[in-house]
C-alpha cells in the first residue's frame, strides 16, 4: 500500500544510534555501521525518530510499503521490559495515534497481559502538578446548604431516547426526525441540575466529549444526523472550559459537512456551578 514511511539516507547516516531509542516499535537497529529500518511493518509513519538524528539522516516519504501492523508490533515488545511497552503506548496516545493505541489495548486485554500505561493516570499527574489545562483544575465546590421538602421530591426523567452517546446514536432512528438536538457535554447533566427540564424535555440529545472521546467519527455521524432527520435547530450545551469548546468545533463542521438549509445553532455555555454564562447563535442557514 502508499503510505507515510521513513527513508534514512545512508550517506549522511553515520551509525552512532542515537534514533533508535525514539523508535518506539523496534523498526530501527544499527547494520554494518548504518542505521536501517529493519521492517516496513514495524514503521508507524510518525516521524519520532527524526528530532533525534544529529546528521538530519532520517526523512518521512511517500512510497508502497506494507501496512504497518500494530498487533505484530505488540507481539514483539511482550518480552521487552514493562517500560518498553509503556514507551511504545506512550508514543501512540501522544501523537494522537488513537487507532493503533486502541487496537494495541485491545490485544493486550484479550490475552490478559498488563496494560503498563493509563493515558488518565498522565492527566492527573499533570493536574496535581498545575501543569493541566484549566479544564483539570482542582476546585472544591461545596457549599453549606440545609436540607428542604424539596429534597425528597424525585424528578422525572424528559429522556425519550436510548442511547445517547454519539458513538452508539443511529442517524436515521426515528427520534431525531423534525426535533430539535441537543449536543450535550457529558459532564453537563452534573454541572446543572436541570438539564432535563431546561434542555432534555421534547427534545432529542448526544452526548459526546471532545477531550476524552475519539472525536474522529464524530462530524461525519453528527453530520448524517442532521442531514437525515430535518433538525430545525440544534443546541451545543457545553461547559465554560476550554477543552469543551471542541463541541462548538464539531457541531460548526457538522451543519457545513451536511448541507442543510434551515438549520440554526446555538451554543449554550454553563459555568462550572451550573449557571448560563454565554447563549449564542453560532450558524444559521
Amino acid at each position: 500500500m502508499l503510505r507515510q514511511i521513513i527513508k534514512i539516507d545512508e550517506d549522511l547516516c553515520d551509525g552512532c544510534g542515537v534514533c533508535i531509542p525514539a523508535c518506539k516499535e523496534g523498526a530501527l537497529q544499527v547494520i554494518d555501521g548504518k542505521c536501517r529500518l529493519v521492517g516496513d511493518l514495524f514503521c508507524d509513519g510518525l516521524g519520532a525518530c527524526i528530532g533525534e538524528c544529529p546528521q538530519g539522516a532520517i526523512t518521512i516519504e511517500e512510497r508502497e510499503a506494507e501496512p504497518y501492523n500494530e498487533v505484530k508490533v505488540i507481539q514483539s515488545l511482550i518480552s521487552q521490559p514493562r517500560n518498553v511497552m509503556k514507551a511504545h503506548l506512550e508514543h501512540l496516545w501522544e501523537h494522537n495515534a488513537k487507532e493503533f493505541f486502541n487496537q494495541a489495548i485491545e490485544y493486550l486485554n484479550a490475552n490478559n497481559i498488563d496494560i503498563p500505561f493509563n493515558p488518565m493516570e498522565k492527566e492527573i499527574k499533570k493536574a496535581s502538578s498545575g501543569c493541566s489545562c484549566p479544564g483539570s483544575a482542582m476546585m472544591d465546590l461545596r457549599h453549606d446548604s440545609k436540607s428542604t421538602d424539596n429534597d425528597s421530591i424525585e424528578l422525572k426523567s424528559e429522556l425519550t431516547q436510548w442511547p445517547v452517546q454519539l458513538h452508539l446514536v443511529n442517524p436515521a432512528a426515528p427520534y431525531f426526525v423534525d426535533r430539535e438536538l441537543i449536543l450535550m457535554s457529558t459532564c453537563g447533566p452534573l454541572v446543572n441540575a436541570n438539564v432535563h427540564q431546561n434542555y432534555i424535555k421534547d427534545r432529542s440529545v448526544v452526548v459526546a466529549c471532545p477531550k476524552l472521546d475519539i472525536t474522529d467519527p464524530y462530524v461525519s455521524k453528527l453530520a448524517h444526523i442532521l442531514e437525515v432527520s430535518n433538525t430545525p435547530k440544534l443546541i451545543i450545551v457545553r461547559i465554560e472550559v476550554p477543552c469543551c469548546g471542541g463541541l462548538t468545533q464539531i457541531a460548526h463542521n457538522a451543519a457545513i459537512e451536511s448541507g442543510r438549509s434551515g438549520l440554526t445553532i446555538e451554543e449554550h455555555v454553563l459555568r462550572i456551578d451550573g449557571s448560563l454564562k454565554a447563549n449564542n447563535i453560532i450558524f444559521k442557514n
